[in-house]
């Protein structure tokens, strides 16, 4: 009898013990990692570089007013509690002059950058500030150039058109509600998709082996993917990210993170102030 009680218990510990072991591997397949959150900022230049084939006109943001806007925008953002702030700029660029904001050497800059990456991570106390960008062509005379010679014009004009009746919205909300209620319309989902469409009709331009408007969305979409990349390896799980960016690059980029498993994309309007 003993022995049988013996043996017994002895596959039934085994028993127990395989169940348990399964069990806690079941347990463990159920835990994912935390999500990287991210949040896009579309933004608009605010020391008027004139890069850009649309650009607005912004007032001089070192002013006491635009300081105060800026002061206000920031602290509205980190209440998101950012682990770290990508920006558009080269990383060697921010690693030089990062160092020197916090240090309260670096010149006086318009910048978005600085005005609102640097100013974000230093007043959220994020672990660091990380440039992203890529190089890139944008291949847009060719465009022009096979639009003119085979009566397309118009439908670039048009497209122009849209551009500038959105730019000239912005304009206004900047003059009359401030930098905050700008923000927050480049930022509305809809309109980005709407801005978005311009790639998309671009393709129009071309035939046969001739494909200008195909060759620009290629480049572009190669800078975007570059910019992504960047973005993706620099993420840890559970990081909470805000990346500064042109607008006309927020598509692809709120497109990168919503497509990405274990990314969750966090609107900007949530936070940005009213």
């Amino acid at each position: 009898m003993r022995s049988a009680f013996t043996r017994s218990s002895f596959l039934f510990c085994i028993a127990l013990a395989g169940a348990m072991s399964l069990a806690a591997d079941m347990a463990r397949a159920d835990v994912q990692p935390a999500p990287v959150q991210v949040m896009v900022v579309g933004l608009f230049h605010l020391s008027n570089p004139g890069h850009d084939l649309h650009n607005m006109k912004v007032d001089d943001v070192l002013a006491p007013k635009r300081q105060a806007e800026l002061a206000a925008i920031t602290d509205a953002l980190a209440r998101f509690k950012p682990d770290k702030v990508a920006v558009e700029w080269p990383r060697e660029t921010v690693d030089e002059r990062y160092p020197k904001y916090l240090a309260g050497s670096l010149p006086p800059s318009r910048n978005e950058v600085v005005q609102l990456g640097f100013r974000l991570a230093k007043t959220a106390h994020a672990t660091g500030v990380y440039g992203i960008d890529a190089d890139g062509d944008f291949p847009y005379e060719p465009v022009k150039t096979y639009a003119d010679a085979h009566g397309l014009s118009s439908q670039l004009d048009a497209e122009g058109a849209k551009v500038d009746r959105q730019m000239a919205e912005q304009q206004r909300l900047l003059a009359e509600q401030g930098l905050s209620a700008a923000l927050r319309r480049v930022n509305e989902p809809a309109l980005i998709d709407e801005g978005n469409a311009f790639y998309r009709n671009v393709l129009r331009i071309g035939s046969g082996n001739e494909q200008p408007g195909a060759e620009l969305l290629a480049a572009w979409y190669r800078r975007n993917f570059l910019i992504c990349a960047n973005l993706l390896q620099l993420a840890k799980p559970g990081d909470h990210i805000v990346v500064f960016y042109g607008s006309g690059h927020a598509f692809l980029l709120r497109q990168c993170v919503r497509e990405t498993p274990g990314f969750q994309l966090v609107e900007p309007n949530d936070y940005l102030p009213r």
